[in-house]
């Protein structure tokens, strides 16, 4: 009698790569799905089968801000800080045809892995390059995008250099005068770090809003926030509404209610600069 056979999945790839130990874990739920961790912290998924479906909590967050940039389907220029899976560049190129974007990424190896394992629709216009972020992004004329996406990690932190109001006049000098900053940002109690964040972003954008789980707002665990500023008036109405019908729910705050909750924080230069905090043990279990 044939033994029966079950068709096994791919396994997961583990690789070092200049921040530390890469691991792509394959969704088994989803032909095509892939999370990739560094040092264990869960950094991005991706679905390559449907590159528009964001499955973390602070990528679909970052994704709301996205699709509310601009009208649907209108070709953007995105500048991405830190690249991790590309997930939001796949995201942009799969519900936004014809844009064009360029990713800074640090770690050379990662973006081999990526490259290799996790491959870039060939005719998306996405062009990644290698290097710091800060040092990317002053690269960039004046006035040339639509959208800038910050999400840079280092050990699970922020580096210091881009927390920072001369990081953040930068990018803006880099927007589009109508257009929008989105970073991701993480912190637990007492928030000091993302107070700070607020009150930074606050002197370079006069329009703020923020997304998070309710939970971290209340200092009860560390997590993702997301943080985006424009120059002109944000769609914060219909950013709240989606964001609240989320999966996972989240709170948006904006106005009084941003600047209340920011208190008495003071702008961060480079000089008083540090990294964002480092998850506490145990925080991505």
């Amino acid at each position: 009698m044939a033994k029966s056979s079950r068709r096994r999945g791919p396994e997961p790839i583990v690789e070092t790569v200049d921040g530390g130990l890469a691991e792509l874990i394959p969704d088994r739920d989803r032909t095509g799905g892939w999370t990739l961790l560094l040092d264990g912290a869960p950094q991005s998924h991706v679905d390559l089968a449907a590159p528009d479906r964001l499955t973390f909590e602070y990528q679909r967050r970052l994704g709301h801000v996205i699709d509310l940039a601009a009208p649907p389907g209108q070709a953007l220029n995105v500048l991405h800080l830190g690249g991790g899976a590309f997930t939001l560049a796949r995201y942009i190129a799969a519900t936004r045809p014809r844009s064009t974007q360029q990713i800074v990424e640090l770690d050379a190896a990662l973006v081999q892995l990526v490259r290799r394992e996790l491959p870039l629709d060939p005719g998306a216009r996405i062009r990644v390059r290698g290097g710091d972020a800060r040092a990317g992004l002053g690269k960039l004329p004046d006035g040339w995008a639509d959208l800038v996406i910050a999400d840079v990690f280092s050990g699970a932190r922020t580096p210091a250099h881009l927390t920072s109001t001369e990081f953040l006049a930068d990018v803006r000098r880099v927007l589009k005068p109508g257009g929008t900053y989105a970073a991701n940002l993480a912190d637990g109690p007492p928030l000091a770090h993302l107070r700070g964040q607020i009150a930074t972003a606050a002197g370079v954008f006069p329009e703020l809003a923020l997304a998070t789980d309710p939970t971290v707002l209340r200092g009860k665990r560390f997590g993702n926030v997301v943080l985006a500023g424009s120059a002109v008036p944000l769609p914060v109405a219909e950013l709240t509404r989606r964001i609240a019908g989320d999966p996972h729910p989240g709170r948006v705050l904006h106005g009084r209610e941003l600047a209340d909750f920011t208190g008495g924080a003071l702008a961060v230069s480079d000089a008083s600069a540090k990294p964002s905090p480092a998850p506490p043990a145990g925080a991505f279990r």
